[in-house]
């Protein structure tokens, strides 16, 4: 059962959240590119010490898949609780599944890897949000989610 933060509000008295535009989606991947960056080499640094000082082979197939599999848990740990990262949340803006709910662990690893996918063709499935009616990147489409803005208000616990 996916965790919930509020769900969007689908009242007709009330509009449909603002999509993020795809300037502050890149600006919050970039913070979280930096968080990643230093979890990551503290991952590895644990690493290096619980094996004696003996360094790793970048090359080796374990290392790599325990490199992705720490950058999804950052990243579906927070996409499943709240629906927004450190960067995410700097810059205002959440993710939802279509019907407005927080996301699933299955729905969060189904976007992290479809936005894997996205930045194969030169980032085109990024930059597909220029053109697209609802600003959607190819990973929200292919998941089922949306990038909303979150109204700016007092801060929240």
């Amino acid at each position: 059962m996916p965790q919930s933060s509020s769900p969007i509000d689908t009242t007709p008295t009330s509009p449909p959240p603002l999509s993020a535009p795809l300037l502050r989606r890149l600006a919050a991947l970039l913070y979280d590119a930096l968080l990643v960056a230093g979890l990551l080499f503290l991952f590895t640094l644990i690493l290096v010490v619980a094996r004696g000082g003996r360094a790793i082979d970048p090359d080796t197939l374990w290392y790599r898949a325990t490199l992705v599999a720490v950058t999804f848990l950052f990243c579906g740990a927070f996409w499943t609780r709240g629906g927004q990262t450190l960067g995410m949340r700097a810059w205002r803006i959440r993710v939802v599944a279509l019907d407005g709910q927080g996301l699933s662990w299955r729905r969060a690893a189904l976007r992290f890897v479809a936005s894997w996918l996205a930045l194969l063709p030169a980032g085109l499935g990024y930059w597909w949000a220029l053109v697209d009616s609802e600003r959607c990147c190819w990973h929200d489409r292919l998941s089922a989610t949306r990038v909303i803005r979150v109204p700016s208000g007092p801060a929240r616990s």
